[in-house]
């Protein structure tokens, strides 16, 4: 169920790793035409393409905000009253993020910087396989902290062609503007070109399978998109012999029962670790709820790796670049210190992925498919771009004038060099007024 890789003694590990499999073209080709459809034909592709993946119509494409609001009673109290907690925690840690006004001043120039939000923000959650309100709050809350005007949710439908009311009363929680019942690389497209039913946004963010992450990348440039690619759940558990192997055990399958064409790995450089490890995996797996989806994942992209000791575990965890990175080692610093590459890391016993899921603050929505290499957690940089004003007062004109003027020259510009000629490189000139 989990393959073998022995890795003790070999330098160059780059040749000896599975990766996972690259996108598909034919993935991409089905994507492109989904959205070029929704493009054309707006709401009649929506329900083209939501009958053959969801097998429903819904009745109306938006919730009504009556209906999201009335959600939030409905469902069990100690839910709502965790949905809240895990809300105060979200927002808390984002709103901690939120970068502040800076000014700078040299020789007379005045520069204003500021992170300004968009003004609305789309944000996908999946659906089909379970149900998800935790990437309502990790999602809409970043956006809500950033000072995003309308944040916009789309998921898919159920097989009534609505949606479940524990996501709807976290879209109450997380003050979310609307809410439409579609998903799949269709809601991608509505959210990034607009519909009869559905405004445009200026960001997507949010996890899905691959399709739905296909679709990202292919409408960025026209929507602001997150450099992850948020697809499939990925797990690497570093552990050794001084952790209980049950804990290493149950943290692959939890992120294994997300579905296939995740990710689940386990690191050692103790043997019998090993063998405890995956005997218990097969012993958690004989009675879990989702077997098949996480014998799915196992069987695709499960792999136990051995390594020399924690300096080869971080280099093979950095090759991977994983979303969730967990280490349980009776020395945990040692492997971490030397990572590079890994979208969230977990330290110690103590701390399995699903805090970090639900609880912890930080946004679940993480890269995957080895773009932790460049890129990181949801957050409120998502939601906002950098703006700045400058001023510039006369001796600000008079000390950098006449280099302005020189560069432009080299550069054969020759109007370049005439706007600040014709101020009067270093006369006294109107400064411009302060309008507030």
């Amino acid at each position: 169920m989990l393959s073998r890789v022995d890795l003790r003694g070999v330098a160059d590990i780059s040749g000896r790793l599975p990766r996972p499999e690259p996108v598909s073209e034919g993935s991409v080709v089905a994507v492109r035409e989904i959205i070029d459809a929704v493009r054309s034909e707006g709401d009649a592709a929506l329900a083209r393409y939501t009958e053959q993946f969801d097998g429903v119509i819904p009745a109306a494409w938006q919730v009504p905000s009556t209906e999201v609001a009335a959600a939030r009673g409905r469902i069990d109290s100690d839910l709502r009253s965790a949905l809240e907690t895990a809300a105060d925690s979200i927002a808390e840690f984002h709103q901690g993020h939120v970068s502040q006004e800076q000014v700078h001043n040299r020789q007379g120039i005045t520069i204003r910087s500021w992170d300004q939000p968009v003004g609305r923000a789309g944000c996908y959650v999946p659906g089909g396989r379970a149900v998800y309100p935790s990437t309502v709050l990790m999602t809409a809350l970043p956006a809500r902290a950033a000072g995003v005007d309308e944040v916009v949710l789309c998921m898919p439908p159920d097989s009534d062609g609505r949606v479940a009311d524990v996501t709807l009363a976290a879209a109450a929680i997380a003050g979310v503007d609307e809410v439409y019942a579609v998903g799949g690389a269709q809601a991608v497209a509505a959210m990034a070109y607009g519909t009869e039913s559905i405004g445009a946004v200026d960001v997507i963010v949010g996890p899905g399978n691959v399709y739905v992450a296909i679709a990202k990348q292919l409408v960025a440039g026209v929507v602001g998109v997150p450099a992850a690619f948020a697809g499939p759940s990925e797990v690497v558990v570093v552990a050794d012999g001084t952790v209980p192997v049950e804990y290493a055990a149950i943290d692959l399958i939890v992120q294994a029962e997300h579905g296939p064409d995740g990710l689940a790995w386990l690191i050692t450089w103790d043997p019998d670790a090993a063998d405890s490890v995956e005997k218990a995996v097969a012993e958690l797996l004989s009675d879990a709820a989702r077997r098949d989806d996480i014998a799915a994942t196992f069987d695709r992209s499960g792999h136990i790796v051995l390594v020399d000791g924690p300096q080869a575990a971080a280099e093979v965890v950095d090759f991977i670049a994983p979303e969730h990175l967990q280490v349980m080692t009776q020395a945990p610093g040692a492997v971490i210190s030397r990572v590079r590459n890994a979208g969230a890391i977990f330290r110690g016993p103590l701390a399995p992925a699903s805090i970090g899921d639900y609880v912890a603050g930080p946004s679940h929505v993480l890269p995957t498919n080895g773009t932790a290499r460049f890129a990181g957690a949801l957050s409120v940089r998502d939601f906002t771009k950098p703006m700045h004003e400058i001023t510039v007062d006369s001796e600000g004109l008079a000390a950098v004038g006449p280099h302005v003027a020189a560069i432009a020259e080299a550069e054969g510009l020759d109007a370049h060099a005439q706007s600040v000629r014709l101020r009067g490189i270093g006369d006294k000139v109107q400064e411009g007024s302060d309008d507030e």
